[in-house]
């Protein structure tokens, strides 16, 4: 990747968005659904796009609120839709598109009070805590944000009534009602205007909720005997009056070190490629925290929805998301005695394989799946998975008790977890990793990307095992060739090639012509490199011989 010269610098102001122009352009642009970038997408994530260039303006979030509505219909849900959204300035707008839409159709819309924003593992808690003990009337959500994305973008994700995010066919059928709403001027969506739909709603204490709950999945008590100095950066984001709250309560030495909501986020260092973006997990945008890592025993942030985290430690600085997950899952399997033996630990195929060993070392099973949490809602939700995590820094866990929490990511659990662990081991989550490098090795992770034409990205998704023939990997004998996830057999949409000491997977990007290529070493750098190399090329032979 070439880093751009204001990565981790302040951002100069001509890069800063301006923001009535961007919300003018939300409620003036008319999407053309005859040009792709216009249409309604859903992804990993939901639909995002900017109002700036016609993929997220107001006919969008209409036609997927009407569409969500339809669903609703059929799948017969008549509970209350809990909706939210993060501090991105097109979240605002959006949620008054789709409250106009929702309540139009008779649905009760459950508001946060005083119009707090919602950080997106309060939706699911609020989503899960309702129905749990219902079999009727049960609730879903909306959760508008880009997640960590940048300033001039918007998203819009549905949750199902398990608390997580919809699954492909579900998003699918919402994505094509969407458009065709788009294709048919709007026709057959309902609306009313917002003073009347805003009558309509309900409000809910989504804070109050989430916090007093909290005890119940992270040992609050231990943090604070430990009296341990905690330092936290919520980036602007939805969580930015979460915190002292939590403080407050549970009485945790916590510093909220910036508390500025700023639309523009000129508060931010600059992301690596030039751009502002709130990534926890970037140690170019995460520079003001990483500053202040030893005013602190622990530090971290979370994104601008809070689903993702960044751990920021005395020991080893800014944690990068597999160092952190490898400890966490160490610690959290030998730190919950209330959980079943049989429960499981998620991973996602492009996850580091120091997770397979800690996994082994604990004696778990481990459930690897694709890209996306998604996969992990189910058995979080039936409680067959302890905790489900990505390698870009989201993940969730169970209870104490070992019921559900939530089945969306969670940033702020992963951020007060690394308190937790802090306090009851006295040491910090990048000692504890640096132990695990002792035992299993130190893997070098890094990824690539190669330039693939709409039909070889085709290609690369349909490809199977046979298809490759190459026989070793760097000089190891290859000793799996992956097209399905080995946890529930889904289709990885792409290749993992798999060697005793380094592994690659392979995946076309969804908006640009380029496949991503993953890549993990347990032998050195140089390793690394020549399995990145020859991944390269065992793809692109593999895309000959489909």
């Amino acid at each position: 990747m070439k880093i751009s010269p204001l990565a981790g610098k302040p951002p100069p102001p001509s890069i800063l968005i301006d923001v009535p122009n961007l919300i003018k352009a939300y409620s003036t642009g008319i999407p053309d659904p005859s040009i792709p970038d216009q249409r309604v997408a859903f992804g990993t994530s939901g639909h995002r796009g900017s109002s700036l260039d016609k993929s997220f303006n107001e006919n969008h979030i209409l036609a997927i609120s009407q569409a969500i509505c339809l669903y609703r219909k059929q799948q017969k849900i008549d509970g209350p839709l809990f909706l939210g959204m993060d501090t991105h300035a097109l979240s605002g707008p959006a949620l008054k598109s789709a409250l106009e839409v929702l309540s139009a159709n008779g649905v009760t819309v459950m508001l946060s009070l005083d119009d707090e924003y919602t950080p997106t593992p309060t939706i699911s808690h609020a989503i899960l805590t309702y129905n749990r003990g219902r079999k009727s009337q049960l609730a879903d959500g909306i959760v508008i944000t880009p997640s960590h994305n940048p300033p001039a973008e918007g998203g819009f994700k549905y949750n199902l009534t398990n608390g997580g995010p919809a699954e492909a066919n579900i998003t699918n059928w919402i994505q094509e009602k969407a458009n065709e709403f788009l294709e048919n001027k709007m026709s057959g969506v309902k609306r009313i205007p917002f003073d009347k739909a805003l009558s309509t709603a309900k409000r809910h204490n989504y804070l109050k909720a989430y916090v007093a709950d909290l005890g119940n999945v992270i040992d609050m008590e231990a943090i604070r005997k430990s009296k341990i100095r905690i330092g936290v950066d919520p980036l602007g984001g939805a969580g930015v009056h979460y915190w002292k709250p939590i403080a407050e309560m549970y009485g945790i030495n916590l510093t909220v070190v910036r508390e500025t909501v700023d639309p523009t986020f000129r508060f931010m260092t600059v992301d690596w490629d030039g751009k502002i973006r709130m990534d926890p997990s970037s140690p170019y945008a995460m520079q003001g925290l990483i500053g202040m890592k030893d005013r602190f025993d622990i530090a971290f942030a979370c994104d601008t929805d809070h689903d993702r985290h960044g751990i920021v430690t005395k020991s080893s600085g800014l944690l990068p998301p597999n160092h952190y997950l490898s400890a966490a899952i160490l610690y959290l399997f030998q730190h919950r005695p209330n959980w079943n033996q049989k429960v499981a630990v998620g991973k996602t195929l492009v996850s580091s394989q120091m997770i397979d060993r800690v996994t082994a070392k604990l004696g778990r099973k481990l459930y690897e799946v694709p890209v996306g949490f998604k996969w992990f809602v189910d058995g979080l939700f039936n409680g067959s998975l302890g905790f489900g995590g990505e390698e870009s820094a989201g993940a969730s866990f169970i209870r104490l008790d070992g019921s559900v929490w939530t089945t969306d990511k969670d940033g702020i659990i992963l951020a007060l977890l690394s308190a937790e662990m802090t306090a009851k081991l006295g040491r910090d989550p990048g000692e504890i990793y640096n132990d695990l490098i002792r035992e299993f090795g130190e893997p070098i992770y890094s990824r690539v990307e190669a330039p693939a034409t709409p039909e070889q990205k085709e290609k690369l998704k349909a490809l199977v095992p046979e298809n490759v023939h190459s026989k070793k990997l760097a000089g190891e004998e290859i000793r799996s060739i992956l097209t399905k996830a080995p946890g529930n057999g889904a289709p990885i949409g792409g290749l993992k090639v798999e060697a005793a000491n380094g592994w690659f997977a392979a995946r076309p990007s969804g908006t640009e012509d380029i496949y991503k290529i993953y890549g993990e070493s347990f032998l050195g750098k140089d390793h690394l490199d020549r399995i990145l190399k020859e991944a390269q090329t065992i793809v692109d032979q593999s895309l000959k011989a489909n």
